[in-house]
């Protein structure tokens, strides 16, 4: 067990600049859908994250050429020496998104095999969704053990159109169909009920950079035509909305003031309007691009609910549930997207927060101050809600679980130290 942890102490008046890494929620499907292609992509903008390390670990493990220039946070991928369609344990155990290569695979080969995938412990993000959906494309699978085995048959699947109406907008089930999608040349695939969060837009423009043809239609509907030889392209990764929110409310919690000059306001609508809300001033640039924030120094409260986008973004509950609880009055936070993710609510609580849970609610009710404590990070949310608390809490705050932060976040603890913030790694 790793001896590392993040130390903060109190840290008031956040102030500053601070740049954005790119979207990890967006680089992870892009890298998986350059398995479709044959030949040599370039992504800039890619964020130096462990989960983005474990998934170019996944493509070398298939045969993949990569070269990673993590300064200029550039990516190189040569896809042409790819020559396996087996997921090791190793390899898928350490990050979810790994089942995201299915699709590729399974457009490029035919067939996959692979390990369940692992990750952290906030839900149990079935991937059920994932298969049935490819069950309707005429692919076969089996589950063995922690292993499946998928085969399709593409004179079949080519053969047909495929309408896939997704129970829920799932994220990864509708990157997943639109990979396999893309790569059947002779068919159109119709997905109702898609996710459209603007992590999903980024990896469809990819796609269509590769050539196949992808429409958004009305209702959260994508279709999309594939063609036969997918090729290489070149991407810049957009800004990691979930990053910037994270500093917003590191200077929101600390009466501080920042400005993110790369930040899409059009991807955070709702997230900003309830900053607004709290009484926080927020000035947005010319075509959405830029955000200024300054702290009120007594917030309001507000109440909020999860869900998939355009809603209130469940990877943004946590650190907006720290922030929640040093506001004035009461509020109401419901998690409607993934069932455990309120583990952090316990750790906030040695904090002195006072919360209490109300099945998939907790009431928030806000305390005068935070004192600093020995916490635990569950997941990469919760790990962020503990650092903004610790930002703000009387002493020093001691944040186990490092290996969650650096999933998903690229240094983010350097840029908070450069806008003021008493944190670092340390063992």
């Amino acid at each position: 067990m790793s001896k590392e942890y993040i130390f903060v102490k109190q840290s008031l008046n956040l102030n500053g600049i601070a740049n954005l890494s790119g979207a990890k929620n967006a680089v992870l499907p892009i890298m998986a859908a350059l398995i479709l292609t044959n030949g040599k992509s370039e992504l800039e903008n890619v964020p130096e994250s462990a989960d983005v390390i474990q998934m170019i670990n996944l493509l070398q493990d298939l045969g993949a050429k990569v070269l990673f220039d993590s300064e200029k946070k550039i990516l190189n991928v040569d896809t042409s020496t790819i020559n396996s369609f087996e997921l090791k344990p190793e390899v898928m155990n350490k990050m979810r998104a790994s089942i995201l290569v299915m699709g590729s695979l399974l457009a490029r080969f035919g067939q996959v095999k692979a390990a369940l995938p692992g990750g952290c412990s906030i839900g149990k993000r079935p991937v059920d969704f994932h298969l049935q959906s490819f069950k309707k494309m005429r692919v076969e699978i089996q589950e063995t053990g922690h292993f499946l085995i998928a085969s399709l048959n593409f004179d079949l699947a080519n053969k047909l159109d495929h309408k896939i109406v997704l129970e829920y907008p799932s994220v990864g089930a509708t990157e997943n169909v639109a990979m396999l999608a893309a790569g059947l040349p002779d068919s159109q695939t119709i997905i109702v009920n898609a996710a459209l969060e603007p992590e999903v837009l980024d990896f469809l423009d990819v796609l269509r950079k590769m050539g196949a043809q992808v429409d958004i239609l009305p209702p959260a509907t994508i279709r999309i035509r594939g063609i036969k030889n997918l090729k290489p392209l070149k991407h810049k990764v957009i800004p990691d909305r979930l990053e910037a929110g994270s500093i917003l409310l590191a200077a929101a919690i600390t009466g501080g003031q920042v400005e993110l000059p790369d930040a899409r306001a059009d991807h955070m609508d709702l997230f900003l309007e309830k900053l607004k809300e709290m009484g926080h001033e927020i000035i947005i640039g010319e075509n959405d691009i830029g955000i200024s924030f300054k702290a009120v120094q007594n917030p309001r409260a507000v109440s909020f609910k999860t869900g998939p986008y355009p809603g209130f973004p469940t990877d943004l509950q946590a650190p907006m549930m720290a922030v929640q609880c040093l506001a004035e009055g009461e509020s109401l936070i419901e998690e409607t997207v993934f069932e455990n993710r309120f583990l952090h609510v316990k750790e906030l609580q040695k904090m002195g927060a006072d919360l209490q849970v109300i099945g998939s609610k907790v009431s928030v009710t806000g305390v005068k101050e935070f004192i600093g404590s020995n916490v635990l990070a569950s997941d990469i949310r919760a790990c962020a809600a503990l650092a903004l608390a610790g930002l703000a809490a009387k002493g020093s705050t001691e944040i186990r679980g490092v290996f969650h932060w650096r999933r998903g976040y690229d240094k983010l603890e350097d840029k908070l130290a450069l806008l003021g913030g008493k944190i670092k790694i340390t063992s």
